[in-house]
């Protein structure tokens, strides 16, 4: 069990950050301000569905990739 008010060091977008233990790709994309967004998150090389960010806990030592769909023409 991890303790209250523990953190994990994960690598989004190549940058290192300290997050709250047990927080999911879910709450990550909400504390970005993209929530509902049109994006892909990858973790460790592997695509995360949509599905399951609010379920994907996210652990020390990941690497987080998040690619932001972008329209125009």
């Amino acid at each position: 069990m991890t303790p209250p008010n523990a953190s994990i060091t994960v690598t989004v977008n190549g940058e290192p950050r300290a997050l709250d233990a047990g927080i999911t790709v879910g709450a990550l994309l909400q504390s970005l301000d993209l929530a509902g967004k049109r994006l892909a998150v990858e973790r460790n090389g592997e695509i995360v569905p949509r599905a399951t960010h609010p379920h994907a806990v996210l652990v020390e030592g990941d690497r987080i990739e998040i690619v932001v769909a972008v329209g125009g023409g």
